[in-house]
Formats: structure tokens, C-alpha cells, sequence
């Protein structure tokens, strides 16, 4: 009966701990990204949305057996600037064990060949899903 209460009570506190810490996010230099299976992490890159440039998961798409989009958001420098700049967190889900390549494009047009636009910016990454 303690052995079940004392488990419970674990589970209950990494559970909190990992909500209350979030995700672990990689910034754009970290191209070699490794996590476990069912981890969540945000990729963070810097952003402006009143440049009318936006990023994307550009094509190859990563294996979704391995890597889930998850969402994202925009967090605006603190204190602003004159700009509007800020930061993009694009979400991941590592589903399953394997490796897979993911590319993120910001353009404008975002279309077929969207990462030869100009003034287009391209970042790739490598997931392994342990």
C-alpha cells in the first residue's frame, strides 16, 4: 500500500515538474536535435511579423511516424524595440523512435520553391527520436 502511494506521488511530482519547465527549446544553431519518444520541443527562430515574411515546414516534409508539428507562437522582444521584432517557437512531438530531417523556410509567398524567393532564409535540422 506505501509502495503505491509513494509511486503515485512520483508520478504525480515529474508530472508537475515537467509542465511547470515546458518543452525544451533548440534555437536555430542546435542543427543536431535528439530527443526520446513522446518528448515535446519548440525550435525558436527569430521573427518579424510586419516584414510580411512568415516561416514554414518546407518540403521534404519530416517522417510523420517519427516527428509531429505540434503548433507554435510568437513571443515580441522584451522590452520592444522600435521594431516588431521577436521570436517564432514552432512545437515538435517526437512520436517514435527514428531520425528524420526537418527543414523550416521563412518566405513570403511560401509556395512551390518557396526557399528560392528572394530575401527567403532556409535552416535544417536533424531529429533523432531515441
Amino acid at each position: 500500500m506505501i509502495a503505491v502511494a509513494v509511486a503515485a506521488l512520483l508520478i504525480a511530482a515529474h508530472s508537475v515538474i515537467s509542465q511547470l519547465s515546458g518543452p525544451k527549446v533548440y534555437d536555430a544553431e542546435h542543427t543536431e536535435i535528439s530527443v526520446d519518444a513522446g518528448d515535446r520541443f519548440a525550435v525558436r527562430v527569430a521573427d518579424d511579423p510586419a516584414d510580411g515574411y512568415r516561416w514554414i515546414i518546407a518540403e521534404p516534409r519530416p517522417d510523420p511516424a517519427v516527428l509531429t508539428a505540434a503548433g507554435g507562437h510568437y513571443d515580441p522582444d522584451e522590452p520592444p524595440p522600435s521594431g516588431a521584432g521577436g521570436s517564432r517557437h514552432l512545437d515538435f512531438e517526437a512520436v517514435r523512435a527514428g531520425r528524420t530531417d526537418l527543414r523550416l523556410v521563412r518566405c513570403r509567398r511560401c509556395g512551390t520553391g518557396a526557399a528560392e524567393e528572394p530575401g527567403a532564409r532556409s535552416l535544417n535540422f536533424r531529429v533523432t527520436v531515441r
